[in-house]
């Protein structure tokens, strides 16, 4: 079904955007493709922050907060002002980095390039869900995802699950081979921490085949054996090496592996690198990612026509992610004027700040709301990442909360606005009669305002 330009900029700009800022649907208008296709590039998403700190120095502060605990503790007083002081300073950092990301979310003019970013940033999920990894989600962010989200998606996976941030989340970085040198001396000295599967199997199971790639656990094990001696270098390792990836040779279990029907060689470091590239390249790793896709811009149940051009075009290029995304801009699936993606409550507050022209300055205004509606800032639940689907955002009580947030945002921004130019320039072809109106017959303009916030054209994608 051929679309006129009007819907299609709006499409463009709503579903595969962040929603529509002032004038954003006009821009598009001409060639809503094409206005699309000009947002990819190879050096990647835009940062978030151009003074964040890198993992490097988070590491070392966080090294540095965990010594200074350590000698708390052994003193008998675990709430010493040092140590406190530092836990502040590191969730500072972390808050820092979540309003930065916000804050480009509601200004970017390119706003595809940064939902595609925040696509693969929930692929590959670090959560804030505790100390360690809070102060290095920013980073990660910025050196992992970031820089290769449109390049290809193997070196998008080896970036990564060697940053730091990975390393710690999922507890990789004190694993080791039970038959290692270092597993040796553990046991003469009456220790043992012996192997972690925990990134292994999330490599597989989230990152690349998925579950339906009938892998067992006997690969997730061997998978597992070959990344020992990912790690970070810590307070022994000479200065310069403190805070970044390190592999560990004596952490490393020796020998051939077999995963998934495939043997590997002994090559240290090359083994775990050798098994990622395979991993990248299979068919599964292609229709995971397809599904994904579509079911991220598109609907809840992708099209199969949808996952199929995807999946084609993942295999056909060795899995460039510039190349998908032109797939995808290219599927007719993805331009059905249905809008089918409910926000999640991140994608709403963003799209609503876009709309109002409002630019988030305050995090401990922006994240107690965020959290409220079930996404507190970095901290998805586990590693798979915030929800894709509706019913996970849609329940009576989650509305009421976005309905109160969008009357309060309409208090505050729109005095001088007029809510029928507002709503057009959300909206643009997607503005429905019915929402003109009662737009239109709103008492007040905060009211008109709300009213547009919560009708289901803006709720939806």
């Amino acid at each position: 079904m051929a679309i006129d330009k009007d819907l299609k900029a709006s499409i463009a700009v709503t579903r595969f955007g962040l929603g529509a800022s002032a004038g954003e649907i006009s821009h598009a208008r001409a060639w809503p493709e094409d206005f699309l296709l000009a947002q990819i590039r190879a050096q990647g998403a835009d940062p978030t922050s151009a003074d964040a700190a890198g993992s490097i120095a988070r590491v070392r502060e966080l090294l540095d907060y965990q010594q200074e605990r350590k000698t708390a503790l052994q003193a008998g007083d675990p709430k010493a002002d040092p140590v406190q002081v530092a836990a502040k300073m590191i969730r500072a950092d972390a808050g820092a980095d979540f309003l930065a990301r916000v804050r480009l979310a509601a200004v970017t003019n390119t706003a595809f390039r940064e939902r595609w970013a925040l696509f693969w940033a929930n692929h590959f999920t670090v959560s804030a869900n505790k100390l360690a990894t809070a102060t290095l989600v920013g980073p990660f962010e910025a050196e992992a995802i970031r820089p290769h989200v449109f390049g290809r998606f193997e070196n998008l996976l080896v970036a990564s699950s060697s940053h730091p941030a990975m390393l710690i989340y999922l507890d990789q970085a004190q694993s080791i081979g039970p038959d290692s040198a270092a597993a040796a001396v553990q046991s003469r000295a009456g220790k043992h921490v012996g192997l972690n599967e925990n990134l292994a199997r999330e490599i597989m199971e989230l990152h690349t085949v998925g579950v339906d790639a009938a892998y067992s656990q006997a690969d997730v094990t061997e998978f597992a054996r070959a990344m020992t001696g990912w790690s970070i270098a810590g307070e022994r390792e000479p200065e310069p090496l403190r805070g970044r990836f390190i592999f560990r040779e004596r952490a490393h279990e020796p020998g051939a592996r077999t995963i998934m029907g495939r043997n590997y060689a002994e090559e240290g470091q090359g083994q775990a690198l050798a098994v990622m590239r395979d991993l990248a390249r299979s068919p599964h790793t292609a229709h995971h990612i397809a599904y994904k896709l579509g079911r991220h811009f598109v609907a809840d149940d992708p099209p199969a026509a949808l996952t199929a051009r995807l999946e084609h075009a993942y295999l056909s290029t060795d899995g460039d992610l510039g190349k998908l995304a032109r797939q995808l801009i290219a599927s007719p699936e993805a331009w059905d004027p249905e809008p089918r993606k409910f926000k999640t409550p991140y994608e709403f507050m963003v799209s609503s700040w876009r709309a109002a022209g409002v630019v988030p300055d305050k995090l401990e205004v922006v994240a107690p709301v965020m959290t409220a509606m079930g996404q507190k800032p970095f901290s998805a639940p586990s590693p798979k990442g915030w929800s894709e689907t509706a019913q996970d955002w849609c329940a009576p009580d989650a509305i009421v909360k976005r309905m109160a947030w969008s009357e309060a945002l309409a208090e505050e921004s729109s005095a001088d606005r007029d809510p029928g130019q507002l709503a057009a320039a959300a909206l643009g072809a997607r503005l429905t009669p019915a929402v003109a109106k009662a737009v239109a017959r709103a008492e007040t303009r905060a009211e008109g305002l709300s009213i547009l916030l919560m009708s289901p054209e803006f709720q939806r994608r």
